[in-house]
């Protein structure tokens, strides 16, 4: 099995299916994987495979690779879309995610002014503060939620440590509709999320929630768990045409 180990702090850019020309921002070590969650489905792999030996970037040298890479495509004339934190896990577990995010939008505003700062987060440390305050000052607070039951979360996106859906999704409300909900659909021998029985209460907290925009997609690379298949276009269309006609903007990527 391959997995996707990024460099850090800076990698890329890259093209995403959803956000265009993104320059990454890995806030976890390059040579592991440090998350809250264990997802199956993770192109990273599984937590216990990829155990990081160097340290967590610090707040200096994610200010000044970031610098230097923007200097470097300036000079190229190729400019990014999107400023994205992702990578070999969770960003809003570094200690200096609200430092370096305000770092990052005064680099976006001096060097690329048109590009968007984006987080893909597992939504574990919304409950924090200062994680809560930085991802409102971003364009894009896209947080995770793949499911309302807590036996599928339990058994794919896999937490560690407790996590309660219901306090997630008053949480995901605290962002009053600055925010981005994404969805992983997928199936398998033992999860399929993409039927009735979880899209119907799924779609409900989509409402409660009251997002800007939905992202629906599904499994584009090669995953840890065996047996896992992508959801069909079909099923993502008509995932996103019921959030459409509940009156939220939404996509499908496939």
């Amino acid at each position: 099995m391959s997995t996707i180990i990024y460099p850090s702090p800076i990698f890329g850019p890259v093209h995403s299916r959803r956000l265009g020309i993104s320059l990454g921002i890995n806030l976890l070590p390059a040579d592991g994987k440090v998350c809250s969650f264990d997802c199956i489905y993770c192109e990273c792999g599984f937590n216990e495979d990829h155990r990081p030996t160097l340290p967590l970037p610090t707040r200096e040298e994610v200010s000044q690779r970031l610098e230097q890479k923007l200097q470097e495509m300036t000079a190229a004339g190729q400019l990014p879309d999107v400023l994205t934190f992702a990578g070999n896990g969770e960003p809003t577990c570094h200690p200096h995610f609200s430092e370096i995010i305000d770092d990052t939008i005064q680099l976006r505003n001096q060097y690329c002014p048109k590009a968007k700062v984006c987080v893909l987060s597992n939504s574990t440390m919304i409950h924090r503060p200062q994680v809560h305050d930085a991802l409102m000052k971003v364009d894009d607070n896209i947080l995770k939620l793949d499911t309302v039951d807590p036996d599928y979360i339990q058994k794919v996106d896999r937490p560690n440590g407790t996590y309660d859906v219901n306090l997630i999704i008053e949480q995901m409300k605290a962002f009053h509709g600055h925010i981005i909900i994404q969805t992983m659909f997928m199936r398998g021998s033992s999860v399929d999320n993409t039927g009735e029985e979880y899209v119907a209460p799924w779609l409900e907290a989509v409402k409660q929630i009251n997002p800007q925009q939905v992202m629906v997609y599904t499994i584009d690379r090669e995953t840890p768990a065996h047996g896992l298949e992508k959801a069909s276009r079909e099923q993502l269309d008509a995932i996103r045409d019921r959030v459409i006609a509940a009156g939220i903007p939404c996509t499908a990527s496939y």
